[in-house]
């Protein structure tokens, strides 16, 4: 664990650096007569995240946390087999995502992730497997104007022209 500890600190803070980095190639300040520039908040975010990297690294050296005294095993082999699978379910949802779609890819997904992973009864899995995708939708294609890939236009597509005649 004190390791991982050290060893996620480290490459957090330097993905922050990374991303102050990046976001300072815009405005960061306050821009007057408009707000904040466009790289206002991920710059201070990442900075935030920064200083809580390095607030990790100090707790590390002083051994002041439960986690930074902690000589047991980061993960053992069963929690390495989770991670995997969800990464692995996660990367074949993504690449479904152009194939049918990121609104039949979320179904299968949530069928596998909250019935199969995560045991829970039919009803909940097929809730959840109906609402996300319609939430995403609303999230993005009618809130935030993003159209995100629909995958087969004669499949998918049909089943939300009712909604996009009701709310655009």
């Amino acid at each position: 664990m004190r390791k991982a500890e050290l060893a996620m600190a480290v490459v957090m803070g330097s993905f922050s650096l990374y991303l102050m980095w990046k976001s300072a190639e815009l405005e960061i300040g306050w821009i007057e007569d408009e707000g904040p520039g466009g790289g206002a908040w991920p710059f201070w975010l990442a900075a935030i995240m920064l200083l809580s990297c390095l607030y990790i690294i100090v707790n590390w050296v002083r051994r002041a946390s439960p986690v930074a005294r902690s000589q047991d095993v980061y993960m053992d082999k069963g929690t390495v087999i989770a991670v995997g699978l969800v990464a692995g379910s996660l990367i074949v949802t993504v690449a479904l995502f152009y194939v049918i779609g990121v609104y039949g890819a979320l179904p299968l997904f949530m069928i596998f992730y909250v019935r199969y992973l995560g045991r829970h009864s039919w009803p909940v899995t097929a809730a959840m497997a109906t609402i996300t995708p319609v939430a995403t939708f609303f999230f993005f294609d009618i809130a935030l104007r993003i159209t995100l890939p629909k995958g087969l236009p004669i499949v998918e597509e049909t089943i939300f022209y009712p909604l996009y005649k009701i709310l655009l």
